[in-house]
């Protein structure tokens, strides 16, 4: 199970990712870094078929550029991405005699910055369409979405598009333990980013041990409060 996720606060924009990869057919399950650059004010994460995400890795780098200043961001990431997707998907093999399932070639693509004066939130679905989800202010892709979305919703009464990114990193990272701890196949360590005009900053280690800490005791404040509702 993957899961990427993006949501819009009042400076910026914060992405985040799980780290763990799950090949069901082969019984086998590693870390692997699902957060990417994407030029100096932008990141973008994927899920699904590794063999796709692995081709748009450098892809995306060498064009990063050019998809950051082009007048729709959309259309550029979907004309970039549209023939490594058509390249895989003519080339699968569905069925190999004496092979179980060996899973699909499909994949997501969920990219988040700050461009062009404001910030933004663009998916690239495996049939290629294009996603813009700024005005929504949260989404998630990969097999752990639904969970995501079902977070986000449950936090929305927070109103994260109104606060700074200190407060989306938060959002972020209280989502990712929260799927954590209700999946096996949704693992540290995470990968956050937060995104604003200036640039991006790619959290270190230490910066997500501190948000982390930030999200518990945001955690034990909700309790306190809960506590004393009917004093």
């Amino acid at each position: 199970m993957t899961v990427v996720l993006a949501v819009v606060c009042n400076d910026g924009v914060v992405i985040g990712a799980d780290s763990q990869i799950t090949e069901s057919d082969r019984g086998l399950s590693f870390p692997a870094q699902k957060l990417h650059p994407l030029g100096d004010c932008a990141a973008w994460g994927g899920s699904g078929a590794r063999g796709v995400l692995n081709d748009l890795r450098p892809l995306l780098q060498d064009s990063a550029t050019a998809i950051l200043e082009a007048p729709d961001i959309g259309d550029e990431l979907q004309e970039r991405v549209l023939p490594v997707f058509k390249k895989h998907y003519a080339n699968y093999i569905p069925d190999v005699p004496g092979e179980g399932s060996g899973g699909g070639v499909s994949a997501y693509l969920l990219a988040a910055g700050f461009s062009q004066g404001g910030p933004w939130i663009v998916e690239i679905n495996p049939n290629g369409l294009i996603g813009r989800y700024e005005d929504v202010g949260f989404h998630a892709i990969g097999s752990g979405a639904p969970m995501a979305q079902q977070a986000g919703a449950l936090l929305s009464h927070f109103r994260m598009t109104t606060r700074p990114v200190e407060f989306g990193v938060v959002g972020v990272v209280r989502v990712l333990e929260a799927l954590e701890r209700t999946s096996p196949s949704v693992g540290g360590p995470f990968s956050v980013a937060c995104i604003r005009e200036e640039g991006a900053h790619h959290l270190d280690e230490k910066e997500i041990a501190k948000a982390q800490k930030d999200a518990e005791r945001w955690r034990d404040l909700e309790q306190e409060a809960l506590d004393k509702l009917f004093d």
